[in-house]
């Protein structure tokens, strides 16, 4: 991986993470691009870098992450069903990262759903999260294991079928990034070093440099995410999602081949 790859997977990683369009997907195919897809590295780096968009999160609402014991406690039950599935299903999720028709398929399928979920759920009018939402919208964040669905995506449709405002399921999912992240970092680099690789200097200058550019464009994403997503809902990262994971199929198939293998 070069520096300039590095910075170019965070600028997608801090744009997308929070958006609704699965910001795993994007890199996917980035990297599948480079040709660096399928490098140990690689993998560890699209995960380790998504620190830096936490950091973003506890950044822009840190009053909110010392509010109250409760708000920890509603994150925990929400994380609990990741944990569970996450550890249960691990080496089926890491053998789907390598799939550009897996990011594909679901992008189209998820794009679909997004044009369709304001008619479906509307805004709703629910400010107070329960210990059960919190609980089903953490189901709904399994669903983004799946390359190209979108954690963010999945999480706040979650809270809209539990009738939330877009708004609180958004902010609700940012919070939910946090110890899900952190785990997922902690699983890989874990998982890394058991498998018997060691960083070298060079690779630690990346993940610094990804994590700063990714903490810097996820901090102007979130701010841009949440006044769109008040006033225009879901429509347009529906469209774009189809419009991409056709474009992806059409040129894996018929033009490049993404080698990810």
């Amino acid at each position: 991986m070069t520096y300039l790859q590095a910075i170019i997977l965070a600028i997608i990683e801090g744009l997308t993470e929070f958006l609704p369009v699965s910001s795993t997907g994007h890199m996917i195919i980035a990297s599948s691009f480079f040709g660096i897809a399928s490098e140990d590295f690689t993998k560890l780096f699209t995960i380790v870098i998504q620190l830096g968009t936490i950091v973003s999160v506890i950044v822009l609402y840190f009053k909110r992450f010392f509010q109250s014991l409760q708000f920890y406690y509603k994150l925990f039950v929400a994380f609990i069903p990741a944990v569970v599935l996450g550890l249960a299903f691990s080496d089926i999720i890491d053998s789907l990262l390598e799939s550009p028709t897996t990011v594909a398929i679901s992008l189209i399928i998820g794009g679909f759903f997004l044009i369709k979920v304001d008619d479906w759920f509307g805004d709703g009018e629910e400010t107070e999260i329960s210990y059960l939402t919190a609980l089903k919208i953490g189901f709904f964040q399994c669903l983004a294991m799946i390359p190209g669905t979108s954690r963010s995506g999945a999480t706040i449709v979650g809270g809209m079928t539990q009738k939330l405002s877009r708004t609180v399921a958004a902010e609700f999912s940012f919070f939910l990034a946090v110890p899900t992240m952190l785990g997922a970092t902690l699983k890989k680099s874990y998982d890394y070093y058991q498998d018997g690789f060691v960083l070298n200097q060079e690779q630690v200058n990346l993940l610094i440099i990804g994590n700063v550019v990714g903490f810097i464009v996820a901090m102007i994403a979130i701010k841009s995410f949440i006044g769109y997503l008040s006033k225009h809902g879901f429509k347009v990262f529906g469209y774009y999602r189809v419009i991409a994971g056709a474009a992806i199929l059409i040129i894996h198939y018929f033009i490049l081949e993404l080698k990810v293998v």
